[in-house]
């Protein structure tokens, strides 16, 4: 090779190494920068860490959310009592000490007056649907009292039982009881049937009722496995009491601030978390019942008339709550007939609803 040649081809190695490494280094640095980009959600929730929902909603919809954004929307985790008590999540979201969250409003009586509506008793036997019922419910009438967040979804539980110390077959059985109530509704179903409703955190009542401090509680089936409450209560009432009405919000900034695609992300997968993730949905309910059996406790079903009975009064305090809140100027009776019509829509009975009170 002359030296000529051998000149040349010594600049082209050099000039490529320079090109080269410059090119390599901004792809470094671009992928560093796209990494100190990525946005990392703290999501809260009053669910224990190893509960269910945490387990099997929660963390695999966040991973899901995370993979498909390509690892820029990232998560924290504070579950349980690490950012507040129960009845506070919403304003943790709210307020911005976390971005996105699960919340229940039945736990701050008063507040979500018109919302109370998906809490009426119904048999509904997964959340997946429960979401499907309360997302169609929130878009015609509920908007309005959610005005600070991004509302991300909105439903009510899996139908609740009484889970007591000692059987139940009749509602004479039930006088003078002391059984914990998250609240709104079910806390007015406990009285109208002759017990007392005591309110406390989930997390104290396995003692409470342990130690004799209530004899019972009403809660959902998922609840019951959260906190273990199979140990210590051992009879199930078959007949369901609805239970609360809750949701998954976003901190209006945190939304504010996502670029479009990545609130398309979360709006995809948030709207049905329960359905995303595969978690507490109908096709799980069954194991939910099963596991609790399995675990000693006698599930007792409360003959057709007697159940009537029962719902009969569940459908006054449904006329009372309509008549307190119409007189406050609230559409209370166009709030019942909405979730009836929404639950009709989809073979789901609320037995809470009367007559009356059936069409828009």
């Amino acid at each position: 090779m002359c030296e000529k040649c051998a000149e040349l081809t010594r600049r082209s190695f050099i000039k490529g190494v320079v090109i080269g490494g410059t090119d390599l280094g901004l792809g470094l640095y671009g992928a560093r920068l796209a990494q100190a980009e990525a946005t990392k959600l703290k999501f809260s929730t009053w669910h224990p860490p190893l509960s269910r929902e945490t387990r099997t909603v929660w963390t695999p919809m966040l991973d899901e959310i995370k993979k498909k954004s390509g690892g820029n929307l990232d998560y924290t985790m504070y579950a349980g009592g690490a950012l507040g008590k129960a009845p506070e999540h919403y304003d943790i979201v709210a307020k911005g000490l976390s971005d996105m969250g699960y919340f229940t409003a039945t736990f701050t009586p008063g507040r979500f007056p018109l919302t109370a509506v998906l809490s009426l008793a119904a048999w509904v036997d997964g959340k997946d649907l429960a979401v499907d019922i309360g997302n169609s419910v929130y878009n015609r009438i509920l908007k309005d009292e959610f005005k600070d967040v991004k509302v991300l979804e909105l439903n009510g539980c899996i139908q609740s039982y009484i889970w007591t110390k000692k059987p139940i077959t009749k509602m004479g059985d039930l006088k003078g009881l002391k059984l914990r109530t998250p609240g709104g509704h079910q806390t007015n179903y406990v009285k109208a049937l002759g017990a007392e409703p005591v309110f406390m955190p989930p997390g104290d009542v396995y003692m409470a009722i342990e130690t004799g401090t209530i004899d019972g509680i009403v809660t959902c089936p998922p609840v019951i496995l959260a906190f273990k409450l199979h140990e210590v209560a051992k009879f199930g009432v078959v007949t369901t009491f609805g239970c609360v009405s809750e949701g998954m919000v976003m901190n209006m900034n945190t939304w504010n601030k996502l670029p479009e695609d990545q609130k398309k992300i979360v709006s995809e997968l948030g709207t049905n978390p329960f359905r995303t993730s595969g978690g507490l949905t109908r096709s799980e309910y069954p194991k939910l019942i099963e596991e609790i059996t399995k675990g000693g406790v006698k599930m007792v079903e409360l003959p057709k008339d007697e159940a009537q009975r029962w719902y009969g009064q569940f459908q006054e305090v449904t006329r009372k709550w309509v008549a307190d809140l119409e007189a406050k100027g609230l559409p209370a009776k166009k709030a019942v007939a909405i979730m009836n019509e929404e639950c009709e829509k989809r073979n789901v009975q609320v037995v809470a609803c009367p007559p009356e009170f059936k069409k828009v």
